[in-house]
């Protein structure tokens, strides 16, 4: 018995969504790297060290955020996904301004760890989404204007908490009930939680689109599902595992390099963050923009031209064009520093969304949500949770002085950039062997 595809949404109902996806992605990022903005108050308010908030920026944030993905996968392929991003923006909100309350390493680690988990909702349940809103040959753009949020994001959350910390600085809140008499950072933090919450009740406001490929499905156990899951993996590993393990290198060196950017602009020139934040805020969302934009038509020209094949062969070039913003510690201004930093945030952006829509492509209707979580997955533990504290470990064990991060940054993220592209490559060549020899046997 033949099954009829699912009815897609309108045009008007799919973008609509694709806009509140974009603006939840924004505010995903300026709650998760909000942190990267005020290293330095926090560091003087609450007594840590470098390290300390490395792990606050990546180890925290990833553990829940990549345990958890996996799970909310699942959840994402079987429930409703709009239900889920709203839960997903509520609690990593709350735990945002919980963030900017906290009085310790201790509690600022469990707001951290709450953010994560908050956020490991949004990406599979988002990517699924889109998967039902539009036709295969049309979810390039989609994907790289949802991407396109968290590029510009972090530029936005540059600019907006830089801007927000001087604000706060020079007294702007000082008469606002609740926040009045919290420190600067402090401000920001609970402000930009708050924001999150608005999203959040924006999302109950859109319709769950029907899925399509599902087939005559039954419900199954949880464990028997998962293991529906990693049979496919193992069988079809030689498409899958090159592929995660390229897109965390890339951000190993991504998240590594944002972690510290602003601190690096700042220590390195005498600068204050809020200004450093407000050159890098418009550069990074111009790269920002400029990124997924572009992805998104070399994804559709690419899977148009050459299928799959076409992916991996963009994704095999892309991440060496990150290399050149490793050298920022080489600039001699503020602002060509600022200018080499930011431009990694447009070809990561790139990465991201061909990366995407490469799994997309391949993964089963019913395994999307979770072939998404799984790259969120080894992203984290690879790339998020490391990164920043490599370069924090560099900083203080190798270098000995916290105004020769840049240099930190270098060692960490060049290699991995160049790991990357290395991995993508490696991938095309062994699944053009393995399509010549499936060939072979369907012509045997």
């Amino acid at each position: 018995m033949s099954v009829a595809p699912a009815i897609l949404p309108s045009r008007t109902q799919a973008w609509a969504t694709i806009a509140l996806l974009f603006l939840a992605s924004i505010v995903s990022v300026i709650d998760r790297t909000v942190l990267n903005v005020v290293v330095d108050a926090v560091k003087g308010d609450l007594g840590m060290t470098d390290v300390q908030i490395s792990l606050l920026q990546g180890l925290a944030f990833g553990i829940f955020y990549a345990t958890m993905g996996v799970w909310l996968g699942f959840v994402a392929d079987r429930s409703s996904r709009r239900l889920l991003i709203v839960a997903g923006i509520g609690l990593w909100s709350l735990a945002t301004i919980g963030g900017g309350l906290a009085q310790s390493f201790g509690t600022m680690f469990l707001a951290r760890l709450l953010v994560g988990l908050g956020e490991a909702a949004l990406a599979p349940a988002a990517i699924s989404l889109i998967a039902d809103l539009f036709p295969p040959g049309q979810r390039g753009r989609p994907i790289g204007i949802y991407l396109m949020g968290q590029a510009v994001a972090n530029g936005i959350s540059i600019w907006i908490c830089g801007g927000l910390l001087s604000a706060a600085s020079n007294g702007a809140f000082a008469h606002w009930p609740l926040i009045a008499s919290l420190a600067p950072w402090r401000v920001v933090f609970v402000l930009c939680g708050v924001a999150g919450l608005f999203v959040s009740a924006a999302f109950l406001l859109t319709r769950e689109p029907p899925r399509g490929d599902r087939g005559e499905q039954a419900p199954r156990a949880l464990v028997a599902q998962i293991g529906t899951v990693f049979r496919h993996l193992g069988r079809e590993r030689v498409r899958y595992f090159g592929v995660y393990l390229g897109f965390a290198a890339c951000f190993l060196g991504a998240y590594g390099a944002a972690a510290w950017q602003v601190a690096m602009i700042s220590r390195k020139f005498a600068l204050s963050p809020a200004v450093v934040a407000g050159m890098m805020g418009p550069l990074s969302i111009c790269f920002g923009l400029l990124g997924p934009l572009v992805g998104g038509t070399l994804v559709d020209a690419a899977i148009k031209r050459s299928g799959n094949a076409g992916l991996l062969r963009l994704l095999a070039v892309l991440p060496l064009f990150a290399v050149p913003s490793t050298f920022a510690v080489l600039m001699p201004t503020p602002f060509s520093a600022a200018l080499l930093s930011a431009s990694q945030l447009g070809i990561t952006a790139l990465v991201g969304t061909a990366t995407l829509a490469y799994l997309q492509a391949i993964a089963p209707a019913h395994m999307r949500g979770i072939a998404v979580s799984i790259t969120g997955l080894v992203n984290t533990l690879l790339g998020a949770a490391i990164g920043p504290v490599l370069v924090a470990l560099l900083t203080e064990r190798l270098f000995g002085d916290p105004k020769l991060v840049g240099w930190a940054i270098l060692t960490v993220a060049a290699p991995a950039y160049l790991g990357a592209a290395a991995l993508y490559a490696l991938t095309a060549h062994l699944n053009r062997r393995q399509d010549a020899r499936e060939l072979r046997e369907l012509t045997a």
